[in-house]
This record gives structure tokens, C-alpha cells and sequence, in this order.
């Protein structure tokens, strides 16, 4: 099963021209330890490591893609900070477009390597996704080059690409049939465009009679790209642009992007903003392989986080049912692993020596 299950509530495509290389349809598993030692009796992973090339962008490269290929476009112009042009490479390669893809200054060599590997061409701007005019100018010049003809400028946005967004609503249709009642769903938020598609993949399901509610869509930022959260929080009518210091890759998005329609959206729902620090991200990174099986990278340990930080601010009831959405793997962050693991070691040694120290255990 995949995205276009859902097609006859997706942005219309003809059936020939549906891309797909499996998305879609990844687990919902409940937490073992993190949530009950945090008092909460029913919280859950959903786990869009799971996709194709480990990320959810997925849904969006697949309806991205897609739509390219029904208007014959033969070139996608993009900007990434990483996971965004891994799926839109590997969608690329499957339907033989061009891939040109403009790099954040940040992005992690795995996130690059899978670029490559799908054959994008890859450039990195000095500046990118740190400073906002900059950033600004950089998406300025992408969308000029879409314009051209047989081109076309995709960006995981709605205000860039709503058609390609359109695919990440499947996500809240998954979860509306994976999970009977879903009091609260957490998304890391760089740009806004994953949390405010959620919120509209829920709301097409009230207005469908589907679900009698939507889930309360809880936005997640680190506080060193707090464009969103703390606007939402605080009441603010919109959102604001930041000189971004955060390191959690992919989630380093200076500009509003979404930011305004997520605000107004999701807290038509009853959701919120949390602006977490990346050394708690960390941390929670950590925590998620350890203590539940759960390799992920900072961005997708980012929802998570600000889930813990709600619960020990009160915020939450320890009845209801939350989701965390982890969107991308660990490999794709190389560095942030090697963070985790400071400390540990992998020494080399006899046989002898490992039957001694396995007994001495």
C-alpha cells in the first residue's frame, strides 16, 4: 500500500503518472519505557523512518514528482537541507528528470552521499539556512530557475509546492485508521510545511465524517529556529523570521516559509508551539535507540522532545493518546551519532579475551 491509496483525496493526478517506491503505510508503535516514565499511559511512534529513503519526505517527493511527470516537466530546481533532496533525487531517478538541488551551508555528509548516489547535482551555499536574507535570496533564485520551461521549483512547502505537499496529508489519514482516537500529534517544524499538512489531512477527515475531531497538531521547533512555536504559543497572528544558530539539521529554516498559514491552522485545532534546545534533542535522540529500539536523527527525535518537555510542564493528560512523528533515520546524520556514542568503544581483542570478559560478566 501507498500514498495514492488516497487519491481520491490528494491533489488529482491520472493514474499513469503515480510515481511510488513503496511509500507510505509505516508502523505505529506504542513506547515501552519513555512514556510510562513519563506518566503517560498511551503515547506512540509513528515511524516514517520507515519510508524509502528513510525520511518522510517521501510523501511529498512522490506527489512532487508525480505531477512532473503528468505536465511533462523534465527538471527539478530545489532547495534541501537534506532529506527533501534525498527523496526528490531518488524520484528523480525513477522517472529520469534532472535533479539540481541547492544545499543549506549545514547538511550532513550521509544526506549528501544519498543525493549523490541517486545522481542529483548538489550545490552547497555559503549561508544558506543560517542567514535569513540570504536564505531568502537562495529560494528566490530557485524559483526562477523552476520558471523556465520544463522546469519546475520544488521546495517541501505550500507555498511552494502545494501539490507535492499534498502527499504528506496521507500521513494523517494512516494515522486516523492505525489508532482509533488521537488526542495530540507532535511535528518537528523547520519551514511548517509537515505540521500544516498533518493539520489539513485532519481536517479533511472531519469534513469527510471520518473522525468527529481533530487531533490537537503540536509544533516543535528548536529554540535556535523558533519561527513558529513560540508564536503559536504566545498568540501571536503570525509567524517571524530568526537568524537561525540551531544545529539539528533540517530543521535549520530562518524564513517563514509555512509559517504563518501553520500558526492560524494549528491553533484552529487546539495545538501549540514548543521550542526545545538541540542539546535536549540530543538527548532524546539518545534516549529513543536506548531505551526504545528507535535509531532516528535529531530532526525526527525534535517531536519527541517537545513532547517530554509538555508532559513535565503539565501539559498533557496521562490518558490520552499521543503521537510523536519521527520523520527521519539516524544514517542520515552521521555526526549526531557520533555525539550519541562519545564515550563508548569497540576494542579489538582475542577470543580468549572476549570469552574471559564475558564471564566476568
Amino acid at each position: 500500500m501507498t500514498i495514492w491509496r488516497f487519491a481520491d483525496r490528494l491533489e488529482p493526478i491520472a493514474p499513469a503518472a503515480r510515481l511510488t517506491l513503496g511509500e507510505g503505510n509505516t508502523p505505529l508503535v506504542r513506547s515501552t519505557r519513555l512514556g510510562p516514565s513519563l506518566g503517560l499511559s498511551n503515547l506512540f511512534f509513528k515511524l516514517e523512518i520507515s519510508n524509502p529513503t528513510a525520511s518522510y519526505k517521501d510523501r511529498f517527493a512522490a506527489a512532487a514528482i508525480s505531477h512532473m511527470v503528468a505536465a511533462g516537466q523534465t527538471r527539478c530546481v530545489a532547495t534541501s537541507s537534506g532529506n527533501t533532496g534525498s527523496s526528490l533525487a531518488a524520484y528523480c531517478a525513477l522517472a529520469q528528470i534532472e535533479c539540481l538541488i541547492a544545499i543549506v551551508e549545514g547538511a550532513p555528509l550521509g544526506k549528501l552521499q544519498q543525493m549523490l548516489a541517486y545522481g542529483a547535482k548538489l550545490f552547497r551555499i555559503r549561508g544558506f539556512g543560517l542567514d535569513p536574507q540570504l536564505t531568502k535570496d537562495a529560494f528566490t533564485t530557485v524559483k526562477e530557475l523552476g520558471a523556465q520551461p520544463g522546469s519546475a521549483t520544488q521546495v517541501s512547502s505550500y507555498t511552494v509546492s502545494p501539490l507535492g505537499m499534498s502527499g504528506v496529508k496521507s500521513l494523517s489519514y494512516e494515522l486516523a485508521e492505525q489508532a482509533e482516537k488521537i488526542d495530540h500529534v507532535f511535528c518537528p517544524a523547520g519551514g511548517g510545511g509537515m505540521a500544516l499538512a498533518v493539520a489539513r489531512g485532519f481536517a479533511d477527515l472531519v469534513q469527510l465524517g471520518k473522525i468527529a475531531r481533530s487531533p490537537r497538531v503540536e509544533v516543535v521547533q528548536p529554540a535556535g529556529n523558533d519561527t513558529i512555536a513560540t508564536p503559536l504559543r504566545r498568540g501571536d497572528a503570525t509567524a517571524r523570521e530568526v537568524s537561525c544558530t540551531s544545529r539539528v539539521s533540517g530543521l535549520q529554516v530562518p524564513n517563514v516559509m509555512d509559517g504563518d498559514l501553520v500558526v492560524t491552522e494549528c491553533r484552529a485545532c487546539g495545538g501549540t508551539g514548543h521550542a526545545v534546545s538541540d542539546e535536549a534533542v540530543w538527548e532524546t535522540q539518545a534516549r529513543l535507540a536506548r531505551e526504545e529500539g528507535i535509531f532516528c536523527e535529531p530532526a525526527g527525535a525534535t517531536s519527541v522532545t517537545g513532547l517530554i518537555q509538555a508532559a513535565r510542564e503539565g501539559l498533557l493528560d496521562p490518558a490520552a493518546t499521543i503521537v510523536c512523528c519521527v520523520t527521519g533515520s539516524g544514517f542520515k546524520d552521521p555526526p549526531s551519532v557520533e555525539r550519541m556514542l562519545a564515550g563508548t568503544s569497540c576494542p579489538l581483542i582475542s577470543l580468549d579475551e572476549f570469552r574471559e570478559v564475558s564471564r566476568a560478566r
